[in-house]
C-alpha cells in the first residue's frame, strides 16, 4: 500500500472579475488580493491584501479579486503588505516620488530585493510598476528610462534571461506622488517566455536608454494549476514600434502578439488554449482617454468572452496608444 503523499500541492491562482463589495471578497480566507481601480474604487481598506490603483477605469470596472486553494496569512512589515497561501505571495509597497524616477524605482526594487531574499517565496512571477509622467523628459532624461536604470540598481546585478519575471510599467495620467509596485512571487521559479516576432527586452538597443528594460514576455509558472502570466504586450515587431497615429493597427498587432506569445507557451504546456476564451483575464491600458470607449468596443468585437478592465494609463513609449496585459489559461 503506498504511503501518502506529504508534498505541497501545486500552487494554483485562480483570477476573477468581481463586481461585489471589497469586504465580502475579503472574508474569504482564501483571497490573496484584490485590486479596485480608479476613483470609483474603494480607499482606505485596512486589509493588506487590498490595493488600490489610481489610474482611471473606464466605466464601472469590477473588483480583480486572486484566490488560491488553501488559507491566506495576510500582513505588513517594513512597509510592504503582503499575504501569502498555496505557495504563492502577493506584495506591494509605495515609495514617495517626488520626480527622481530613478531614485524612486532604486529604493522600490532593492525593498523588493530584500524581501524576496528573506522570505519562503523567492521568486518574483509578475510585476507591475505605475509610476507618474512615465514619458516626461527628453532623452536620456525621460522618466521610463530612468525608472529602468533605478530599477536595474536596486536589483543589485544583472539577472539572467531565465530569473526575469513578467512585469508591466504604465504612467498615471494625473500625478499622485508615488511609484506603486506590487507583485506575485511563488515558493518555485517559472519559465520566463519571449516572442519570437520581438526582440528580448533586455536586449534592446541603446537608442532606448542606458538600460534595456528588465522583464520578460510572459511567464509560465511552474504548476500546471496556475494560468500564463502575460506581460505588458504593445505594438512592438523587433524593438520598433508599429502604427504609428493608428489606434486600430497597434491593436491588431497587439493581438498577434498575444496569439504568438500563447503558441510559444503551447510549445511548452500544450494544454493551454489556443485563443483567450472565458478563463481568460485582460487589463488594456489606453493613453488617450478619448480612446477608451474604441478600445473598450475593439476587445468586446475581437474577444468577446473575455472579461477585460479597461484604464487610463501611458504606456512608456509617447506613440504607443495602448498596452495589454493579463493571463492566459
Amino acid at each position: 500500500m503506498p504511503l501518502p503523499s506529504t508534498a505541497s500541492p501545486p500552487a494554483a491562482l485562480r483570477i476573477d472579475h468581481v463586481t461585489a463589495p471589497a469586504a465580502a471578497l475579503l472574508a474569504d480566507p482564501r483571497t490573496l488580493a484584490v485590486f479596485g481601480f480608479g476613483a470609483a474604487a474603494p480607499t482606505g481598506q485596512a486589509d493588506p491584501r487590498y490595493l488600490h490603483v489610481a489610474l482611471p477605469a473606464y466605466g464601472q470596472a469590477p473588483l480583480e479579486c486572486w484566490r488560491v486553494d488553501a488559507e491566506v496569512a495576510h500582513g505588513r512589515d517594513d512597509g510592504i503588505a503582503w499575504s501569502a497561501g498555496g505557495g504563492l505571495q502577493f506584495g506591494a509597497l509605495e515609495i514617495p516620488d517626488d520626480g527622481d524616477a530613478e531614485a524612486a524605482a532604486a529604493e522600490a526594487y532593492a525593498r523588493l530585493r530584500r524581501w524576496l531574499a528573506q522570505g519562503d517565496h523567492p521568486h518574483p512571477l509578475r510585476i507591475w510598476n505605475y509610476l507618474d509622467a512615465i514619458t516626461d523628459g527628453e532623452g536620456d532624461a525621460e522618466r521610463y528610462r530612468r525608472f529602468c536604470v533605478g530599477r536595474a540598481r536596486g536589483i543589485g546585478r544583472e539577472l539572467a534571461p531565465g530569473e526575469l519575471p513578467a512585469a508591466t510599467a504604465i504612467g498615471h495620467p494625473q500625478r499622485t506622488g508615488r511609484l506603486q509596485l506590487y507583485w506575485l512571487a511563488a515558493r518555485e521559479a517559472g519559465t520566463p517566455l519571449e516572442n519570437p516576432r520581438q526582440l528580448q527586452a533586455w536586449r534592446y538597443p541603446r537608442q532606448y536608454g542606458p538600460q534595456p528594460p528588465g522583464f520578460a514576455r510572459a511567464l509560465l509558472p511552474a504548476s500546471n494549476a496556475m494560468p500564463l502570466l502575460l506581460s505588458g504586450t504593445a505594438a512592438v515587431v523587433g524593438h520598433a514600434s508599429q502604427h504609428d497615429g493608428s489606434l486600430h493597427g497597434q491593436l491588431q498587432e497587439i493581438l498577434t502578439n498575444l496569439h504568438s506569445l500563447i503558441a510559444t507557451a503551447r510549445a511548452l504546456r500544450p494544454a493551454l488554449p489556443a485563443h483567450p476564451g472565458a478563463q481568460a483575464r485582460l487589463k488594456a491600458y489606453v493613453r488617450d482617454a478619448a480612446a477608451l470607449p474604441a478600445v473598450d468596443a475593439w476587445l468586446q468585437a475581437q474577444l468577446p468572452e473575455v472579461p477585460r478592465i479597461v484604464l487610463h494609463g501611458h504606456v512608456c513609449r509617447r506613440e504607443l496608444q495602448v498596452e495589454i496585459d493579463g493571463i492566459l489559461r
